[in-house]
Order: structure tokens, then sequence, then C-alpha cells
């Protein structure tokens, strides 16, 4: 195995990515996720913030071949944070970053990031212990109108992502009462010249598929308008509605084709302009 450190902040932060592994052994390491090829989890370094330290195995050499071409998991995700940080979007800084190499195809991706101690996904952070946060309607329309206006900001700064959902959307609040967003895996930024609307209309049908869990369809139409920054006319609601969930039943279906026993899917935000 030969390892290659992609970015190190600093010597210290480098000298934590070249002892990934044994510290993600010890029990200083909190596990917040542990999948078949990922592991995920919380580390205090002494002398340091707390991080968050993400290793994601590949499958295959044949995919690690293709990950070295395409670029690496880590090597990407240090991409979409210099294109978000370039924007003013906020976003899990990060500290280190290394690729695992094997007979010339990557096999393991290492991040290691600022922890957001503060902050939570957005359906924890809106709805709260017992979900009595969630009972406050102006608390969530605030906290629905400020990551409405951050997903419009990072569309009209020509990024948009492969996975927005809301478990990639971190909120916390800030010193003032207001809130703050992050947007995290950052491997699955990209830029273009121009967002088009439906690669925005694909953004918003996978966020709209995860918050439905937690917002009814008039509260998510709210979202729909926040972005626009604008309620449409009747008749150019109706318009987009009808593209939202032409979009939509086209991603459940791939859904359901890929996993038809598991694919849950969540009521429609399309059914009336409210």
């Amino acid at each position: 195995m030969r390892t290659v450190v992609l970015y190190a902040r600093s010597p210290e932060w480098r000298a934590v990515v070249e002892r990934v592994d044994e510290l993600m052994a010890s029990p200083d390491f909190r596990v917040l996720k542990s999948e078949a090829r990922t592991r995920a989890g919380f580390l205090d370094v002494p002398g340091a913030e707390p991080a968050f330290i993400k290793r994601v195995e590949v499958a295959s050499w044949i995919r690690g071949v293709y990950a070295r071409i395409r670029g690496s998991r880590a090597r990407r995700s240090l991409a979409g944070a210099a294109m978000l940080e370039a924007n003013g979007l906020a976003h899990p800084e990060p500290l280190a970053a290394m690729d695992v190499y094997q007979a010339g195809a990557i096999r393991a991706s290492y991040l290691v990031s600022r922890a957001l101690t503060n902050a939570d996904s957005l359906s924890r952070f809106m709805l709260g212990p017992g979900e009595i946060k969630g009972r406050n309607v102006h608390r969530r329309k605030q906290i629905s109108d400020t990551v409405a206006a951050q997903v419009r900001r990072l569309h009209e700064s020509g990024l948009y992502t492969r996975d927005l959902q809301e478990t990639n959307i971190m909120v916390e609040e800030n010193e003032a009462g207001g809130f703050k967003v992050y947007f995290i895996d950052l491997e699955d930024f990209r830029r273009v010249a121009n967002v088009s609307w439906d690669r925005r209309i694909l953004n918003l049908v996978h966020l709209d598929r995860s918050i439905g869990r937690f917002l009814c369809r008039a509260a998510r139409l709210d979202f729909l308008y926040s972005y626009l920054g604008q309620r449409p006319d009747r008749a150019a609601a109706r318009k987009m509605i009808a593209e939202v969930k032409a979009a939509r039943e086209s991603i459940d279906r791939r859904k359901r084709r890929a996993a038809p026993a598991t694919d849950q899917v969540v009521a429609p935000l399309a059914g009336g302009t409210r």
C-alpha cells in the first residue's frame, strides 16, 4: 500500500492523516457511520479543534483505476470545498486529505474536516428533540427560507450538487438569532457556466424527496416559492409544479427499479398551488 497526502492545513494535521487508521481504531474516535465501505465519525485532537473523519474504501481494483482517472473522493471533496469557498458558501473546512493506492489503483480515500459541533442536519435542527421545535411555525419558516435562499445562491453561483438532500445540509443558529446553512458531502459539487432549469429542478426534487418526511405539502410549496424569490402567478406556478412532478416521477421510477423492495416514496409536492 502507498499513501499520498493530497492536502494538510498544517504539519500537525498532516501527522493526523498519516496516522488516521490508528486514530480511527482508538476509543477516542466516536463513530457516526459504519457501513460496508464507509466509516465516519468524530475525533478530539489534543491542542486542536474537534475533527470529522471520513474513510471511503473503493469496491474493486477497476473502480480504483477509474477513481484515479476521474479523481478520488478526497480529491473531489477538496475541489468542492474550493468551489464553495470561492463563492462564500459555508461548508466544513478541510483539514487534511489522503488517498491509499495499491497496484496502481486508489483503494481508499480519507477526508479530515473541521467538525460542525454546533450544527445539525436540517431535519434534526428544524424539529428538535421530541419534535418540539418543529411546532414553532415561525422558526420553521425562517429556517426553510434561509435554506431556500442558500440553495438559490448556490445555483446562481454556477454550482450544483448531484446529491442535494436534507442530510447533506446542516444548520446552526448564529448569535444574532438567525441561521447559518452548511453544504456537506463536498465530492458531489460541480461547476458550470450556468445552472440550467432542468438541473435546478433535479436538485429541488431530490431535496423535496427528503424534506417531505417532516414538512407538509404547503410548507414545501412555500420552500419552492422562497427559492424563486417570489410567488409566481397561478399559470406559471401550475406549469412549474407540473415540471417538478414529472421530474419526481422519473426519479421515483428509477428508485423503484433499483430497489423495489425497500424504496420508500413520500407524498409528492405537486397537487396544487396552495
